[in-house]
């Protein structure tokens, strides 16, 4: 899991505002419960700590930092969202209020053998635990009681790919539906999707949901309901996650298949897991002929399908420098500009041109790729694709779907994205599924749990609607896009937590996380 992205608004930033690309891996954002289940929180303030928070929010977002160069597994630094450092000084005194690490700093984690999954954080240099009496921070117990658990609410994105770390194979649906398998080379499409959700209320367990809306039970088997069975508790290991249910096993892939579900009480490398960033997958259809875009007859790319299958699917990977975009197919070859401009899927590495820029259009509905040479891609009356015109004509134009998000979870700095009755508010501490179904050209409607479509006007969204509304998505970075209504205008978020239809400059757009 990744670090904090840094904001300097208050605390208006929800759980896992996340930094892609450039942190280490085996830190981890967290949020850090008592026994009052009251959040560890860091003032933005005088560097004022206490345990008063009532959800993840910014101000209780800590940065879990591996101390380097230990053998122990389970040393730790913990950074403030201030960028400070707690720590323990030569009184006894809790301070978070130092840039650097020091003794006084370094923590080492151990669970509770209560079978509750809590952590307990004891101070090495000083040898006592960490823990809260009503709002004051202390660091006095010789052995941990109940004020010196703490539950571990893990704030990475919501949805994720799951890497064991044994096998360096990632986790997906088995192809009845019914398991998880530890398989797949390459993260691909929505099956390779879960969430792992902080059950709040079922004593700060978690629980694996995939994308076909089951949840994972130590069994191995994939159950439609959330039941003891599908709680997992979450352990540190040199910056891996396990997950221990309820009898003390660990998940873990068995046997020849894989499959995903717990057998040892020991943790290995086959009982750990890494939480990677599902990066974006996309098809393309050719305005022109109204075909997907493909590579299912070779090296080149062309518009020549009826059907999404993994030739029309493709990954798009960010480069933070130019701002432009890889475009990476199931064959890990990339998209690339070919002397005399045409489009060959022929890369095996990252060079200039691959690089592409995505021109979102004026109207709603489709984009255009503008090649390393400065011309837009086109399509041939054959289908192929050739980067030779100056201007995005309507050779140019290609309808987007994000093909491996079929339920969406949207953040902003406020909170998540839930409901009220029937108005969507946006500074909501639990996140809401929104399910994306596909429309023509680019469109996609939302649909809440309750089963209506969304409805956005100038005032606000609801969620209500028997009719859908159409929206494009427009990606923007790796994990934030931004949302447009047919008439143009973008979804834009206020402090309040309402969010309603801004206007047609992207200025004004709110870029969700998602």
């Amino acid at each position: 899991m990744n670090g904090v992205n840094g904001h300097s608004n208050g605390d208006s930033v929800a759980a896992g505002d996340i930094i892609t690309q450039n942190q280490q891996r085996g830190w981890w954002t967290i949020g850090l419960i008592n026994a009052r289940y009251r959040y560890l929180t860091a003032e933005t303030f005088g560097f004022k700590i206490n345990a008063n928070g009532n959800s993840l929010k910014k101000k209780q977002i800590w940065t879990l930092e591996p101390a380097a160069g230990n053998a122990n597994d389970s040393m730790i630094y913990l950074r403030s969202h201030l960028d400070k450092y707690l720590a323990v000084d030569t009184f006894g005194n809790v301070t978070c209020e130092a840039d650097d690490k020091e003794p006084g700093s370094k923590f080492q984690i151990s669970v509770s053998d209560d079978g509750s999954g809590r952590w307990a954080l004891r101070n090495v240099e000083r040898g006592y635990f960490l823990g809260s009496s009503s709002d004051k921070l202390t660091c006095t117990a010789k052995v941990p009681g109940d004020a010196e658990l703490w539950h571990v609410h893990l704030a990475a994105r919501p949805q994720v790919n799951l890497r064991s770390i044994g096998r360096k194979r990632f986790a997906h649906l088995s192809e009845a539906q019914d398991e998880i398998h530890v398989d797949a080379n390459v993260p691909w499409g929505e099956d390779t999707l879960f969430t792992l959700e902080f059950r709040a209320d079922e004593g700060g367990k978690y629980a694996l949901h995939t994308c076909n809306n089951k949840y994972l039970s130590a069994a191995g088997k994939l159950l439609e309901a959330c039941s003891s069975a599908c709680l997992f508790s979450a352990e540190y290991h040199a910056g891996a996650l396990a997950l221990r249910d309820a009898s003390g096993a660990y998940l873990a892939p068995i046997g020849s298949k894989a499959v995903l579900k717990t057998r040892a009480t020991a943790v290995t490398r086959d009982e750990l897991f890494s939480l990677e960033d599902s990066l974006p997958q996309a098809a393309f259809v050719a305005a022109l002929n109204d075909k997907y875009v493909s590579v299912k007859q070779g090296v080149d790319v062309t518009a020549n399908q009826d059907e999404i299958s993994s030739h029309e699917s493709f990954q798009l990977e960010f480069d933070w420098g130019t701002r432009r975009w890889y475009i990476r197919t199931m064959q890990d070859r990339y998209w690339t500009l070919e002397t005399g401009g045409g489009i060959q899927a022929s890369g095996d590495n990252k060079s200039s041109n691959a690089l592409f820029e995505l021109v979102w259009g004026e109207a709603a509905g489709w984009l255009s790729f503008r090649a390393n040479n400065g011309k837009y891609v086109t399509t041939k009356r054959s289908g192929h694709l050739y980067a030779n015109s100056d201007v995005p004509d309507d050779n140019c134009k290609y309808y987007f779907y994000l093909i491996n998000r079929p339920i969406l979870v949207l953040k902003c700095e406020q909170g998540f994205v839930g409901p009220k009755g029937v108005k969507m508010e946006c500074n909501k501490a639990n996140y809401e599924t929104i399910q994306v179904v596909r429309g023509p050209k680019g469109t996609v409607y939302f649909k809440g749990s309750n089963g209506k479509y969304w409805e956005a006007d100038g005032e606000a969204v609801t969620c209500d609607a028997e009719a859908p509304q159409g929206f494009q998505l427009q990606l923007r970075e790796p994990t934030r896009l931004a949302i447009r209504a047919a008439d143009g205008r973008y979804l834009a978020a206020a402090k309040n937590g309402n969010f309603r239809l801004a206007s047609a400059d992207l200025a004004s757009a709110t870029l969700w996380e998602y």
